[in-house]
């Protein structure tokens, strides 16, 4: 444990978040995405785990990762089949942890675009997130200089 840090970043994603630089995306998957398969094309090559519900996780990750305010697709969902319109529970509640870091409103992007923007990503981290559609993509911001 470590003061000051959220107990669910662990030490493998906690290396990735620092290493990641400002334009690099974050995807937080649910348990159902492909997040092994994926991960091998991103930077890292390797899918993270945070063993937690997607608002918990994006939460944690929030705590120590900005979110870009250059772009307007800093923040996505994956849509919902043939739905692209719907907001499921999931997304409303990662949506209300966003909105407390002060990020944007996610877009949403179609299920294979969402696949293939996650295979640019820089790292995967798979939640245990078992309902549908709790796919995320986080965009990596900046951090100012401190006044002075």
């Amino acid at each position: 444990m470590l003061k000051g840090i959220d107990p669910l970043l662990n030490a493998d994603v906690l290396f990735a978040l620092r290493a990641m630089g400002h334009g690099d995306d974050l995807i937080i998957a649910d348990t159902n995405f492909p997040a092994d398969s994926v991960a091998r094309h991103t930077t890292l090559g390797q899918v993270l785990r945070i063993d937690r519900t997607a608002p918990e996780a994006v939460r944690a990750v929030l705590s120590v990762y900005p979110i870009d305010d250059f772009v307007e697709d800093a923040a996505a969902r994956m849509e919902v089949v043939g739905e692209p319109t719907t907001v499921l529970p999931v997304m409303r509640e990662v949506q209300a942890e966003i909105d407390d870091a002060g990020g944007p409103l996610m877009l949403g992007i179609e299920r294979y675009d969402f696949y293939e923007r996650a295979r640019q990503a820089y790292a995967v981290i798979q939640t245990g997130e078992r309902r549908f559609y709790g796919c995320f993509a986080l965009r990596k911001g900046v951090i100012p200089p401190d006044e002075g």
